[in-house]
């Protein structure tokens, strides 16, 4: 069975269209269309059902599709696997990160990677934290740059990288910021913006009200924090964040028993063959973290999602 005749199937199924597989694959759609009816020949079996322009899979190729899946997956591990009896560090590293590690913590270590190994290319996709965790668990991405959920567990493998100080903020000329004494039950009286409800920093800030049996006031939720820090400057509202992004159009505000910190660090699944180039890289990103004096690192971690 010809695997390019698999692929443009899966790019089929994945899209809903033959254009959009044509595109993803940089392929003419003829050739598309000439390689998904190849398989159903091979296969002597339809495998899509088209109504007008609508494209849906048939009973054998719902049966079809984790079959292929799985077998380009196994073809590709195997070919990482014969790759790395090399040394050479060459190939292609698929890696998701989110926007703000993306802005704030690897552009450093990007440049250094690109300039220490010319060979290797960077597919980079920038995606929210527990939608790269999903990407590396289903097998779509060697590894993400993420923020860490609370709890991983197998297959997922996790590595800290960062730590990263969550800061209670509000804008300079908000009330809040002329208050010396403040705790948790007198900042949840206030309208607040937070992180979309199924991100992991929100976890992390929710289950700190939740401690001491507060709701606080969510009046705005978005998951890019640059949006949130706009919020906060102009008075709309008080949020949480990472200490990195402060400047003076924020005010931190001081609340002595509380300490909010979350988990930046790199993932892959364990199934999965790293290739040279993605064992480099997880490397690299060790040695940034020593280098800007960070305590040691623990060994690779396998711990719950």
């Amino acid at each position: 069975m010809d695997t390019a005749n698999l692929t443009a199937f899966l790019a089929v199924a994945a899209t809903g269209s033959f254009s959009r597989a044509a595109e993803q694959l940089h392929l003419t759609q003829p050739a598309i269309s000439k390689r998904i009816a190849s398989l159903e020949h091979q296969l002597d079996c339809k495998l899509f059902d088209r109504i007008g322009r609508h494209i849906s899979l048939t009973e054998s190729g719902l049966a079809l599709r984790p079959r292929a899946l799985e077998i380009i997956d196994s073809l590709e591990d195997t070919r990482r696997a014969l790759s790395n009896l090399s040394s050479v560090i060459q190939g292609r590293v698929s890696m998701a990160t989110s926007h703000h590690i993306g802005l704030h913590r690897l552009p450093p270590v990007l440049r250094e990677f690109t300039r220490s190994y010319p060979q290797v290319t960077m597919d980079i996709q920038f995606l929210d934290s527990e939608v790269a965790y999903e990407k590396v668990l289903h097998g779509d991405i060697e590894l993400a740059v993420i923020t860490l959920a609370p709890n991983i567990e197998p297959p997922i493998l996790a590595e800290r990288i960062w730590d990263d100080p969550l800061d209670f903020v509000v804008a300079p000329d908000h009330p809040l910021a002329r208050v010396t004494s403040l705790t948790l039950d007198r900042l949840a009286e206030y309208p607040a913006v937070f992180p979309g409800p199924n991100t992991f920093t929100r976890r992390i800030v929710s289950e700190e009200f939740s401690r001491i049996g507060v709701e606080p006031q969510i009046s705005m939720s978005t998951n890019y924090m640059e949006t949130i820090k706009m919020m906060v400057s102009i008075g709309l509202a008080w949020s949480v964040l990472p200490r990195s992004m402060l400047d003076s159009q924020v005010q931190t505000l001081a609340l002595p028993a509380t300490h909010l910190e979350r988990q930046l660090g790199v993932i892959w699944h364990s199934g999965r063959t790293l290739s040279n180039a993605g064992h480099a890289f997880i490397r690299l990103l060790k040695h940034n973290a020593q280098m800007v004096g960070l305590p040691p690192l623990t060994p690779t971690t396998t711990l719950k999602s």
